[in-house]
């Protein structure tokens, strides 16, 4: 019998050809097969959540949860300055998709729930949920990172605390905007740069008046990025007669009306397309007083400690999907007679994202840990989190681009259409390496912390040490890099950092991962036994062990399903 065209197109072909060679959906699949994120999360004291990780990684991977994330950055939040009457509103709709994805993350502990949660371990579940979620899509993360990280800076005004942490830790996601305490959850935003200084805080010009009460004020200025409009209540840096200071602003007051907040326009961004960056103005916003007057940075010093490991953390999560989508795509095309994932050439690639992959989610995991157990009160481990963090902001966040358009590659031209979710990966990337500090931010942030706190310096190096006598390439580079901080300038803080950071990646997995693992790390990123791109891994590298370690489910050699 003789097919028609439709029947032949409804059973994989088209009407000239059959339809052969491609890989099929990888969804399902589940995001949480990780060795390396799983070793780690047992290793940083929160190995309790591993059930729990297990299954939100099964979500993740889902058709659902990966359909969420296409259309959320295909319908882009809308903004409506006006209702239909001409009364000003000032809100973002989104699409359902955007809702669905906040609701899960929320509900999943990845928001400002860690803060009320006694376990030893809590912060670093949040980090390995972040990991795992993140192989949705970035753009929601933005919001739930912010409400994250607002608790500890709110905590230094404690009556502003105590009526809303609760809120700000529930895992109840509650869309509507109204009065804050009558809401079963909120979401935190931040107003801090101003077109004319950005990154440079301390010549924002908004400024804070008093007013008869006690610790209110008026705001009025210009905020540059504002993220995220919808948010219930902000953190905002404003000009006080004291000098520059941390105000909370909530999008509705206590009498139920509208607070000044016109957002005048959301942001045109390159990737992070699903979140709304917006340009609000204030004009007689009223606003709380967060902390001493003329002390604003120091308020929000640790809420930066916060953001950046979420930068790192959703850096490390594209590595990990894209590295997953590029080993699948390999797995199931072939070329010149033998699939990619057999081809000598394309293993070295995979081989070596998957070092860079594995170095970043550990590294992570580790500064998580630091972050868990500084905020019980460990000193040691929180001078090691005030550098390492800013370390790790600098330089996973770098490598993010050049390894999501590696990853990208592997695809081919299947991986530059928007349909393989490849592109989108690649927008984002250079967003975490921006956001909470640029890379030169976080490159004086090191030296300042250097030349500042001596302590943090020492805790560094005792972590360095932990792996001394291992691999004599890390003891030569620890000994290298004590020699460049005597010699730490500006014009050398970009190449300091970065060896700080590959040093302490390398003493990581020198400790914890397999041999095969450690010893290419080392041979590459310290030995100089590599190339100017990924794929250049030594004839030496144990590429199958690697290979085999990093991609989940079926082996690199087993058939195609």
């Amino acid at each position: 019998m003789v097919s028609t065209p439709d029947e032949h197109q409804a059973y994989g072909g088209s009407a000239t050809h059959d339809v052969t060679n491609q890989a099929p959906p990888l969804t399902p699949y589940d995001a949480s097969d990780d060795t390396a994120l799983l070793e780690g999360l047992r290793r940083e004291g929160a190995g309790w959540a591993e059930e729990d990780l297990r299954r939100l990684g099964r979500q993740a991977g889902s058709a659902q949860a990966q359909e969420w994330a296409d259309l959320a950055n295909r319908h882009e939040p809308e903004l409506r300055t006006h209702d239909r009457y001409g009364n000003r509103v000032d809100e973002v709709e989104f699409h359902p998709s955007w809702h669905h994805l906040m609701r899960t993350a929320i509900a999943e502990g990845l928001a400002a729930s860690p803060w009320a949660d006694d376990r030893p371990g809590a912060h670093v579940a949040r980090t390995a949920g972040g990991l795992v979620w993140g192989h949705t899509e970035a753009g929601h993360g933005c919001p739930t990172s912010m409400t994250y990280a607002a608790i500890p800076a709110l905590r230094t005004q404690p009556e502003l605390a105590k009526l809303y942490e609760p809120l700000l830790t529930s895992r109840e996601y509650d869309p509507v905007l109204r009065e804050p305490t009558q809401k079963r959850g909120l979401l935190a935003g931040m107003g801090m740069t101003e077109k004319q200084g950005g990154s440079d805080v301390r010549t924002n010009t908004t400024t804070a008046t008093p007013t008869a009460e006690p610790g209110v004020y008026t705001l009025r200025g210009h905020k540059w990025f504002t993220s995220a409009p919808m948010c219930d209540v902000f953190l905002v840096l404003a000009q006080a007669p004291g000098g520059l200071s941390c105000f909370l602003v909530p999008r509705v007051l206590p009498d139920g009306t509208r607070n000044t907040f016109r957002i005048q326009r959301l942001k045109d961004k390159l990737g992070n397309r699903s979140n709304a960056s917006s340009e609000p103005e204030f004009d007689g916003t009223v606003a709380w007083l967060v902390g001493p007057e003329g002390q604003g940075v120091k308020t929000i010093i640790e809420m930066v400690n916060c953001t950046r490991l979420d930068c790192v953390m959703m850096s490390a999560a594209l590595m990990r999907t894209s590295l997953v989508q590029a080993g699948h795509h390999a797995r199931h095309r072939s070329a010149f007679g033998a699939r990619l994932v057999d081809q000598p050439l394309m293993r070295n690639v995979l081989a070596d994202l998957a070092l860079e992959s594995e170095a970043a989610t550990t590294l992570t995991l580790r500064l998580a840990g630091a972050a868990d157990r500084a905020i019980r009160g460990d000193e040691g481990e929180a001078a090691f989190r005030r550098i390492a963090t800013a370390v790790g902001k600098y330089w996973v966040t770098k490598r993010g681009p050049a390894f999501t358009a590696e990853a990208l590659e592997c695809l081919g031209g299947n991986g530059y259409v928007e349909d393989s979710g490849m592109p989108r990966h690649y927008r984002e990337a250079p967003l975490l390496s921006i956001w909470e500090g640029s890379g030169n931010v976080n490159a004086l942030d090191v030296l300042r912390a250097l030349s500042r706190e001596p302590g943090t310096a020492e805790a560094l190096f005792g972590e360095l040490d932990l792996a001394r006598g291992a691999d004599a390439r890390l003891d030569g580079a620890v000994t290298r890099l004590r020699t460049g901080l005597s010699e730490a300038s500006q014009t050398t803080a970009r190449r300091l950092v970065e060896q700080m950071a590959l040093t302490l990646q390398a003493s990581l997995l020198v400790r914890h991962a397999p041999p095969a693992v450690a010893d290419a790390f080392c041979a590459t990123r310290l030995g100089g036994d590599w190339g100017h791109a990924f794929g250049t891994l030594p004839r030496t590298a144990g590429l199958d062990t690697i290979v085999e370690r990093a991609l989940p489910g079926e082996g690199p050699g087993a058939g195609a399903g």
